[in-house]
């Protein structure tokens, strides 16, 4: 049973997939007022909730309750399967399944399954050709952030690793090691 009508209303939303509360900035729709709310502040920047510790604030008030135990040191969610512990249980359900194994994000285009959901939106990328994430140095642009920071290296920071036989240089130990093994078989960097 329900408190109030418009809570049913909410409730039934969840069983018809109705989504009555569209964004105008872009195709995304939503079940409750309050999610388009969270939403729209992607679009505007607004982050009205703000850490007591530090400088950061935050777009939902769920995200900054998560942030503040890394200033308490609070980890009150623990595994039961080893001694791992987190700060918030979203973070424990997630390494649960290196445990379980479980792979509950599947693609639809292909069998692929996944343990996280960044994974699978990543690997979505594959199908779709999407590449959201663009270098503010050159046209390049890429299907995941942390390749994108790895490329905004080479605009930014000297090249420590070099090989010995052509002098090429390299931002990262493993670069200049694949470079040995296909350009210099047979020598170690």
């Amino acid at each position: 049973s329900f408190a109030t009508k418009a809570t049913l209303v909410m409730h039934m939303r969840t069983h018809t997939g109705e989504r009555p509360f569209s964004c105008v900035r872009c195709n995304a729709s939503f079940a409750q007022k309050n999610s388009l709310m969270k939403h729209i502040r992607r679009h505007t920047g607004e982050r009205p909730f703000f850490c007591p510790h530090c400088s950061k604030s935050f777009v939902q008030r769920s995200s900054l309750m998560k942030h503040i135990h890394i200033h308490t040191g609070d980890r009150p969610f623990s595994c039961v399967h080893c001694s791992s512990s987190f700060t918030a249980k979203s973070n424990l359900t997630e390494h649960m399944r290196t445990h379980t194994g479980e792979r509950p994000f599947s693609c639809v285009h292909c069998s692929a399954s996944f343990k996280w959901k960044g994974h699978l939106t990543a690997h979505l990328r594959t199908h779709t050709g999407e590449r959201p994430f663009s270098c503010g140095h050159c046209n390049a642009s890429f299907s995941r952030k942390n390749i994108l920071v790895r490329h905004i290296c080479k605009h930014t920071e000297e090249r420590r690793f070099y090989c010995v036989s052509c002098n090429a240089s390299f931002l990262q130990k493993c670069d200049l090691a694949d470079h040995m093994s296909h350009r210099h078989i047979n020598k170690k960097p």
